[in-house]
């Protein structure tokens, strides 16, 4: 068979698509609280921006080179697949509409009113929407006149506008102008109550009811408004000139993201013909494949904030993040560790427990060093702060930080100035390699040896992410881990120097082969008359060569169990291809976020973590670190943890080459296993 068969693998760009349809599954699923629809909605429409920015536009690179792509893209050629791209996008778009139309409708039985410009009937609305629109819009609203013989004026990325139209009095030709609506002032306006009613109306609409004010100096016979967004290519483009710090180029080349070529233009499908036809002339925008219609309202984005008008019961109840069992936060955690290893699962455990840990060695006396990887920052960083109160403190801090955390950059550069002002030290990636691995070593002085404790994680140190992200962190004082843990920090200052790893896993120099030596034993676990067994979880997988690794064990026998989020590229339950492979994928509250790896039947398990999925950039071109878990009971506890995510029959969906994304469903108890997951530590805690 060749790389490019269909009927061996799916195509990258179009499994992604897949998995947004399930996110969009989930805004549709009236099971789900009618608000956390709305954010749901906002998700889909916020992951649809960035596949553009990123990955569509990396295809029409391809095709504005002259190439086809197909070895690089696999399945479809470059061409090809940005027309797959664009009907489907435009058959989610369209579905999207008619679940906003649902939920619109929805609010009305709950007596929230979304309002639009003509439907402002009520006094107390009139005056209240005046009022707002002279004390809080009419000073942010920026109006550009277009004229033929006048270049139009950048178009911002991603940022709403509203396509004027007036047919003046005089000469009854058209003219036209740009609006660009406010993203200081928050999309969703809130009118007074009247009769115990709720009434909102979008920003887009506030300015709607206000084009007479706006354009008062025009005598015209009508007028209309509708809106348009354009999404730009995202790639950095980084400069060469060894003159300058990494920071300096990079500042350069996230502003310069602003002129990125624009690759979809999204447009209010009800616009007049000779208006959009005359705006994409002045964009210069021709290839059919780049324009999607789309309805009233572009940067849904925006839903993820929709008000909340304090009715709890439109939304999932709030959950606390539990207590590790028999850990306190009051305590010290380093005299823990120093006895077991113990395990954090956010958003289910407190997040809190790895901010303790650096405060906690911020202040010790003890300390000599922290070293730490970051790869994506909160934006008010409790992280940072702790890291830079360590330094204050006369710790030798030493933070890798990638800088090219995509959309993170400027956050990331602003914390690493920051940090570098403070006296911590910065290590700014390695040449040819982004570090996506995250982990910490700490070093303690105690009775005259140093003494190591650390954490990996499977996700960033992010506070604000780890409220939805679902990931593992191993807290351990493993000395065997933890020595492989500082030889990595030292590639990192010395990366021509390849280190060799007794425990960890770290890629891009040991992972493939490791994974494929792993994925072997199963296979003679097999022909030795045994029962293979590999059971994954990952984001994605795309990467051919380990997807025909599992083929192989499927093909002797070894039963492969994965629940992938996002991405993937193999096909599972094809007789004689990958007829032992089971894949479902989990969207639910969380969003699922753990990598775990587990070889082996029950009793013979080898169990790891990791920040890696199995995709090519992981494998090949990111620094990424595996652990093995080596603690009895937090094996057992991901085991269990794992067990309770594939037995989900309520929020799982079955994976197959149909990409029909069908619901899992079973004669089995009833498992929503993010519920059941909460439950599961609760019990732990009710236990001691």
């Amino acid at each position: 068979m060749t790389q490019t068969d269909e009927n061996r693998y799916i195509n990258r760009e179009l499994s992604w698509l897949q998995f947004n349809a399930r996110v969009l599954q989930e805004a549709a699923d009236e099971n789900v609280p009618l608000i956390e629809r709305f954010r749901f909605l906002g998700i889909f429409s916020n992951n649809l921006d960035e596949f553009f920015r990123v990955r569509y536009a990396t295809v029409r690179r391809i095709v504005d080179a002259g190439k086809t792509g197909r070895k690089a893209l696999g399945v479809y050629s470059a061409e090809e697949l940005l027309g797959k791209i664009t009907e489907v996008v435009i058959e989610q778009q369209t579905e999207s509409l008619k679940i906003l139309e649902d939920i619109y409708k929805k609010l009305e039985g709950e007596n929230i009113y979304m309002l639009t410009e003509n439907e402002i009937t009520l006094p107390e609305h009139k005056t209240f929407i005046k009022d707002f629109f002279t004390d809080q819009v009419s000073l942010a609203v920026e109006t550009i006149i277009l004229r033929e013989d006048v270049e139009l004026p950048r178009i911002q990325d991603l940022d709403a506008y509203l396509m004027v139209k007036m047919v003046l009095t005089d000469t009854k030709k058209p003219l036209y102008a740009l609006l660009e609506i406010p993203s200081t002032i928050d999309r969703f306006v809130v009118l007074p109550q009247v009769d115990g009613k709720d009434y909102i109306m979008m920003l887009d609409d506030l300015i709607r009811y206000n084009l007479d004010t706006i354009f008062s100096i025009f005598d015209y016979d009508s007028i209309t408004a509708h809106m348009i967004k354009i999404t730009r290519d995202a790639e950095l483009d980084i400069e060469s000139d060894l003159g300058k710090s990494f920071l300096e180029k990079l500042t350069r080349s996230v502003k310069g993201r602003e002129d990125g070529e624009p690759v979809r233009f999204v447009f209010d499908k009800t616009i007049e013909k000779e208006t959009l036809q005359f705006l994409l002339d002045k964009l210069g925008i021709k290839r059919k494949d780049s324009i999607i219609p789309g309805g009233r309202y572009h940067n849904r984005k925006d839903y993820m904030n929709f008000p909340s008008f304090n009715r709890q019961e439109l939304y999932y109840p709030s959950v606390k993040p539990l207590p590790i069992p028999g850990i306190s936060l009051e305590d010290s955690l380093f005299s823990v560790v120093a006895k077991k290893d113990f395990l954090q699962y956010t958003p289910y455990q407190s997040f809190s427990y790895t901010i303790k840990f650096l405060r906690e060695a911020a202040l010790d006396p003890k300390v000599r060093s922290i070293k730490i990887t970051i790869y994506r920052l909160a934006k008010l960083s409790s992280i940072a702060s702790a890291l830079i109160n360590a330094a204050q403190n006369g710790k030798e801090v030493t933070v890798q930080i990638e800088l090219r955390a995509r959309f993170d950059e400027e956050s990331n550069m602003r914390y690493a100035k920051k940090m570098q002002d403070e006296g911590v030290r910065l290590i700014f990636g390695v040449p040819g390699l982004k570090v996506h691995s995250k982990v910490c070593v700490i070093d303690r002085e105690e009775e005259g040896k140093i003494v190591r404790y650390g954490f990996i994680s499977t996700g960033n140190f992010n506070h604000a992410t780890a409220r939805i992200y679902t990931d593992y962190t191993l807290f351990t004082a493993n000395k065997e881990i933890l020595k492989d843990l500082s030889k990595l920090f030292n590639f990192f200052d010395t990366n021509y120097i390849v280190n060799k790893y007794k425990h960890l896993v770290v890629a891009p120099h040991y992972s493939r082969n490791k994974m494929y030596r792993l994925i072997e034993e199963q296979i003679e676990v097999v022909k030795n008359g045994g029962n293979g067994l590999i059971r994954l979880k990952l984001n994605s997988i795309s990467n051919y060569e380990i997807i025909d690794k599992l083929y192989e064990a499927s093909n002797a026998g070894v039963k492969i169990k994965m629940i992938v989020r996002g991405v993937c590229c193999l096909i599972p339950g094809v007789p004689g291809m990958s007829e032992n492979i089971e894949i479902i994928s989990v969207i639910d509250k969380f969003l699922e976020h753990t990598r775990v790896y587990i070889f082996g039947e029950p009793g013979w398990e080898k169990v790891f973590i990791s920040s890696s999925d199995w995709m090519s950039r992981n494998l090949d071109n990111r620094v990424e670190v595996t652990v093995p878990i080596y603690d009895e009971d937090v094996k057992k506890e991901i085991i269990e943890t794992h067990e309770i995510a594939w037995s989900d029959n309520v929020k799982a969906r079955v994976l197959n080459k149909e990409m029909d994304n069908r619901y899992k469903k079973d004669d089995k108890p009833v498992i929503r296993s993010q519920f059941a997951t909460y439950d599961y530590y609760v019990n732990k805690l009710s236990q001691l």
